[in-house]
């Protein structure tokens, strides 16, 4: 099986690495080390250089407590990386939730959308329909202003792969294949941490969804509510999480530390023989 990402095609018998780079001056991960387009494409670069199969690039902070930036801002921010890295040879996945910019994305070049609203905004299953481009579907609860003010389910993983079963057959109405859809549970977006570790737990459910299944662990809060340690200490926890992710059944891992990812990877693969 491969995943169908716009004009390249990436094999599902091994997994994937999705680099982030954030194109804003709050992240949590790097505090907006990368802010400046020049660093931003020299870290988009040195991503595909460690090994990275995908590289996504985020204008829009979506950190708990966050608030939005206007849509114009967005694309500013945007625009300078995205005219230098249609040279990678490696897609370039465009992490946002309004539709406008998932069209100047694609026309730029782009060759997936991470939407962290799974393409519910009005227009966004139609700019990415007829595009062939891959789109990651994420859940999430509330929004990042809030998200994570006593966030309360039933069932955490019933509640999850319903709703992102419900966004997957919206996307096939819409005309996307398939082969083009990747589902992500959202550890972080609306979950407290052990709504998070559930999901980790239970992941193997997830693969019912019948799609690969991306999992973004890496420096995560819940990580340092484990460990007690800050979000530039979390290298070993983040390791960890993406090892148990591959156990559970992940074919994607969104990370900002590729070259160690890819060696955990390495290890498993060799484990599993």
């Amino acid at each position: 099986m491969k995943l169908r990402c716009g004009r390249f095609s990436l094999p599902l018998d091994r997994p994937l690495l999705m680099g982030v780079v954030n194109v804003t001056p709050d992240s949590f991960a790097d505090g907006g080390r990368y802010f400046a387009p020049d660093a931003t494409i020299a870290h988009a670069r040195r991503l595909a250089e460690e090994g990275a199969d995908i590289v996504d690039i985020g204008a829009e902070s979506s950190r708990p407590g966050a608030g939005p930036v206007s849509e114009e801002e967005e694309l500013k921010r945007l625009g300078p990386v995205l005219r230098t890295l249609g040279e990678l040879k490696i897609p370039v996945s465009v992490d946002t939730r309004r539709p406008q910019v998932m069209k100047q994305a694609l026309a730029a070049g782009a060759s997936m959308i991470n939407d962290i609203e799974a393409l519910e905004a009005p227009g966004a299953l139609e700019a990415v329909a007829e595009s062939g481009c891959a789109v990651c579907l994420m859940h999430k609860k509330g929004d990042p202003a809030t998200m994570q003010r006593e966030p309360q389910y039933d069932d955490v993983v019933r509640e999850v792969k319903d709703y992102l079963a419900q966004r997957i057959a919206a996307c096939e109405r819409a005309g996307v294949a398939r082969e083009r859809i990747v589902a992500d549970p959202g550890f972080g977006f609306g979950k407290t941490p052990a709504h998070n570790l559930a999901l980790l737990r239970r992941l193997p459910e997830l693969k019912a969804l019948g799609v690969p299944l991306l999992a973004g662990w890496s420096r995560k809060s819940t990580l340092g509510t484990i460990t007690g340690r800050p979000v530039d200490e979390r290298l070993a926890a983040s390791l960890a999480a993406a090892l148990l992710a591959l156990q559970g059944g992940v074919t994607i891992l969104r990370v900002h530390d590729v070259k160690e990812t890819r060696d955990v990877i390495s290890v498993w693969q060799a484990w599993r023989g």
